[in-house]
């Protein structure tokens, strides 16, 4: 009988005994470890292959960026400047060869009432770049120790963005959204810990400025268990927003002027509540909570308006995804042709004025109207639908839609 031969991998030699799996080849064998080890070597080398180098000719320029941003936001135009000219600089500092001077990262922060476009302009931003791109919210944050997610995890979500490549992620834009909500619940000490407001803002410090962090790719907490991913933040463009709900008194006492009511100062004429948001600055930040060094960290700060009429009227019909698009797109499918009559448009914008929601608040109202419509019309022969102020009256009063936004 003739005697077994013993196979070795032909990497490192090791016996199958010495080994959990030795997997056969034509000419050799590898073991699970050299296999292993082979797939960390290649993935880092397309890693740091796969990272194109940033052509500043073939980067759109700020004008470009705010004609792309105006076919779907209506209005903002200084926050779109702002944000264009961010991206722009961006781009710069990634082309930028060695050199004797260092560009520094311009993180931005804008502050501007629920419904105004914050969200809608960074999502909208994200198909244009040629960079990875993430929206996180920092509601869900936490000191490390407690209930929530580190400060890290923020990361997570850019990493995903660009299948896990690290070198490419690196030179990313992370939107953080609702920054208002960590800001710190007040200045008295207190014997309990801020760890979702003053705490989280610490930690965001060394991300915000750039360094070398521990990111767990899957996000939420770290274990000493699992393996982490070393980021550095250097290059990662952060872009903040946030309501910050009731600035405008702190923005009016620093004026020394009415923020409501109707007097009128000889010295200083009042300003509109609805303009207090022009005049925002660093100061007033800190008067709403947040730390000194976290605002030196987010240099550009910007507002954006309060809608007007016009503005939630052409919101509803003109950018590229207007909402009245949509549901017409939705009806057409089903081979209906929809139509909305001039007063239920104006009674649309007139009831998200009314109960301040903004234009967030226009999808949720056209959606109230339209619900039993969408639910009916595709078992019926119809053709043609065509929604009229009656008919968004009655619909809004069927749903409770009015009493329900009172109690909230």
């Amino acid at each position: 009988m003739a005697k077994k031969t013993e196979t070795y991998c032909s990497f490192c030699g090791r016996s199958a005994r010495e080994v959990d799996l030795l997997m056969p080849g034509i000419n050799g064998c590898i073991c699970s470890d050299c296999a292993a080890q082979a797939y960390e070597i290649s993935r880092n080398y397309l890693s740091e292959k796969g990272v194109e180098k940033i052509d500043i000719d073939n980067v759109p320029k700020p004008i470009e960026i705010k004609e792309y941003l105006d076919q779907y936001i209506i209005g903002q135009d200084r926050a779109k400047k702002y944000i264009s000219v961010a991206v722009y600089n961006h781009y710069k500092r990634l082309a930028q060869k060695n050199d004797d001077v260092d560009i520094e990262k311009s993180n931005i922060i804008m502050v501007g009432p629920t419904g105004t476009g914050k969200t809608l302009i960074a999502k909208t931003i994200a198909r244009l770049l040629k960079v990875p791109f993430a929206i996180v919210d920092a509601t869900v944050l936490t000191e490390a120790g407690y209930v929530g997610e580190d400060i890290e995890s923020l990361l997570t979500r850019l990493l995903q963005a660009c299948d896990y490549n690290v070198k490419l992620a690196e030179r990313g834009i992370v939107f953080i959204d609702e920054i208002d909500k960590i800001a710190r619940k007040g200045d008295n000490p207190s014997i309990t810990r801020d760890v979702s407001g003053e705490g989280v803002q610490q930690g965001l410090l060394k991300l915000l400025e750039g360094s070398i962090v521990n990111v767990p790719p899957q996000g939420g907490r770290k274990h000493p268990e699992q393996r982490m991913i070393a980021v550095d933040t250097k290059n990662i463009l952060f872009i903040c927003g946030g309501a910050f709900e009731g600035i405008e008194r702190k923005i009016a006492l620093r004026l020394n002027t009415h923020a409501v009511g109707y007097g009128v100062d000889a010295k200083n004429k009042r300003i509109a509540r609805e303009k207090l948001l022009h005049y925002v600055t660093p100061q007033d930040l800190r008067s709403f909570g947040l730390i000194p060094e976290i605002i030196g960290r987010l240099p550009i700060l910007t507002n954006l308006e309060e809608l007007n009429r016009d503005a939630l009227r052409r919101i509803l019909m003109e950018p590229k995804n207007a909402i009245v698009k949509q549901y017409i797109k939705l009806f057409q499918m089903d081979g209906v042709s929809l139509s909305f009559s001039d007063d239920a448009l104006d009674y649309i914008v007139d009831k998200a004025i009314e109960f301040k929601l903004g234009a967030r608040g226009l999808r949720s109202i056209v959606e109230t109207i339209m619900i039993d419509a969408m639910y009916e019309t595709p078992s019926t022969d119809k053709t043609k639908f065509v929604v009229d102020k009656e008919y968004a009256q009655a619909q809004l009063k069927k749903a409770n839609f009015e009493i329900m936004q009172q109690m909230n």
